[in-house]
């Protein structure tokens, strides 16, 4: 089931919500239950054989958990490691089955065997449940959760605004949540800042993702059947996939902070404005906020993190960011999208040892915005692999990003480019498009590119914008903010207060949004 649906909108969320509050009024136990049940029915819309998939790494897991926690009391720490190194292992082949069989069964054909594929789909969310469950088993390992309440534990897993594609939760910041008897209870003020928070993140996804794609998708598939894209075609796709992902992946974050707290229960910061980010490392602590985390800190510290010199650390920022593109999906491209990213990272890096050894300082305006700059656009070259499905399609847009390829201009401009054209290599330069139906230099292409880039670059998101109505676990806990909103004119008539105009402003968002909920697509980020 998606979020952007008549079918969610309408018919689950209201049944979900009057279902939790009525019967947390009689027993918290039974409104938890109430809600674990209504996620697996959530999950077994899209594909119901699943929900046994689901259902046994649940209950593998708290078994698991419950073992490795009864070693650990008791002292046994070395049987519970062992028992914690075969759930992770169990979890792994489960997770490696279904999402990279195929992949591996395809990279040995390649060497001469003739294996044949299986017939394998990939479960919905696996990734995202499989992660969580890992983390909690590591966190009962040393010491720091157990739960022994499993309507809990599958409420933790199952949660539905979660479970499709995140964030990767951890235990300690959901269980006390589950616990709370104030969870059970309405909220008005959490409804009204969860449904204005769902409606912006709905607006992202319907009004300005799922518009963008129609700008981003006809380029690479062009690059995909062959073709070399030409300058403006490249960057128009290059541009709008790179907002696309921003805006999809951004507005599936709002919309499940929004449906949680109006439920009651705050889900962690998990995007934090990521293209006005002024270096990688800045970038990976803006964007995935929860993936970032586990995979720093059960797998990049685990291989040593930083502590075994500066050659180990930059071979564990590779190894690690090799496996993010792994985890991303099962083909080379997403693999040297992450080692790209764990290049970027070693350069960052060894960059700010040499600015320390040197004593350069930070630099002024300029050098931020030049930093900047030079970020999204090492951030915009490995979402053109990430993206494109064959590494020869990706070489077509970026040679068409420099030039290589050539450029298409209006057919206005032939005669008065003509003397200029002669002089050129034949078919260098074109007069006529190569999308059909897309015009790149319509006011249509070029209007939706920049206003796309104004909101990333310059306007506060959408969690900043709601900060003082404490919206995530990190506000609930009083944990600072990663980059908090600047004071300027626009950040301060942005700041969203319950005023009529306001509520406008959102009623008319909301009512846009539904009249284009026919061309339902889904969120980019199921498919990782």
């Amino acid at each position: 089931m998606l979020f952007n649906s008549y079918s969610f909108i309408f018919l689950f969320l209201p049944t979900t919500f009057a279902g939790m509050f009525w019967l947390g009024k009689y027993s918290q136990r039974l409104a938890a239950l109430w809600l674990g049940l209504l996620s697996l029915i959530f999950y077994a819309v899209w594909d119901s054989r699943f929900v046994v998939v689901l259902l046994s790494s649940i209950a593998f897991n708290y078994g698991a958990g419950y073992l490795i926690g009864l070693r650990h009391a008791v002292g046994a720490r070395m049987q519970a490691k062992h028992l914690l190194v075969a759930a992770i292992v169990a979890n792994l082949m489960l997770l490696g089955y279904f999402k990279y069989t195929n992949f591996f069964i395809t990279a040995m054909n390649t060497g001469g065997l003739q294996l044949k594929e299986l017939d394998i789909v990939l479960p919905l969310g696996i990734s995202f449940f499989t992660f969580t469950q890992i983390a909690f088993l590591v966190d009962v390992y040393r010491g720091i959760a157990r739960e022994a309440n499993f309507i809990h534990y599958l409420l933790f897993v199952t949660y539905f605004p979660h479970l499709i594609a995140g964030p990767v939760l951890h235990h300690k910041q959901m269980m006390p949540q589950f616990a709370n008897p104030a969870t059970y209870r309405i909220n008005s003020g959490n409804i009204a800042v969860g449904l204005t928070i769902f409606v912006l993140g709905l607006s992202k996804k319907v009004l300005i993702a799922d518009s963008l794609a129609e700008y981003a998708n006809p380029v690479f598939d062009l690059a995909r059947d062959g073709h070399a894209v030409m300058f403006f075609e490249a960057w128009i796709g290059a541009l709008a996939y790179t907002l696309q992902l921003y805006f999809d992946f951004s507005g599936y974050t709002d919309m499940a902070i929004g449906l949680s707290l109006m439920l009651n229960v705050r889900l962690p910061l998990n995007f934090d404005s990521p293209y006005q980010a002024t270096s990688i490392i800045d970038f990976w602590r803006r964007w995935h906020i929860t993936l970032s985390a586990f995979l720093r800190d059960y797998l990049y510290f685990p291989l040593g993190g930083n502590r075994k010199g500066p050659l180990r650390r930059y071979v564990n920022l590779l190894a690690t960011m090799l496996l993010g593109g792994l985890w991303h999906g099962a083909g080379w491209t997403f693999i040297f999208w992450g080692g790209l990213h764990g290049i970027y990272l070693m350069i960052n890096h060894g960059w700010r040892e040499l600015k320390v050894r040197r004593g350069w300082g930070e630099g002024g305006s300029f050098t931020r915005l030049a930093a900047g700059a030079i970020t999204f656009v090492a951030i915009l070259v490995a979402w053109v692999f990430f993206r494109a499905e064959t590494f020869s399609g990706a070489w077509s847009i970026l040679s068409g990003m420099v030039g290589i390829n050539g450029i298409s201009l209006p057919p206005s401009l032939e005669g008065g480019l003509a003397p200029v054209t002669a002089v050129l290599p034949r078919a260098f330069v074109v007069f006529e498009g190569m999308l059909p139906n897309i015009s790149v230099f319509s006011g249509e292409v070029f209007g939706g590119i920049f206003f796309g880039l104004a909101l990333v670059w310059l306007f506060p998101n959408v969690e900043q914008v709601m900060r003082k109505y404490k919206p995530t676990w990190e506000d609930l806990v009083g944990k600072p903010a990663p980059a908090p909103m600047s004071q300027g004119p626009i950040a301060r008539a942005l700041t969203w207060t319950p005023t009529a105009i306001f509520a406008t402003i959102l009623g008319a968002l909301f009512f846009a949004c539904t009249v284009s909920l026919t061309r339902v697509s889904e969120f980019l980020y199921f498919q990782f």
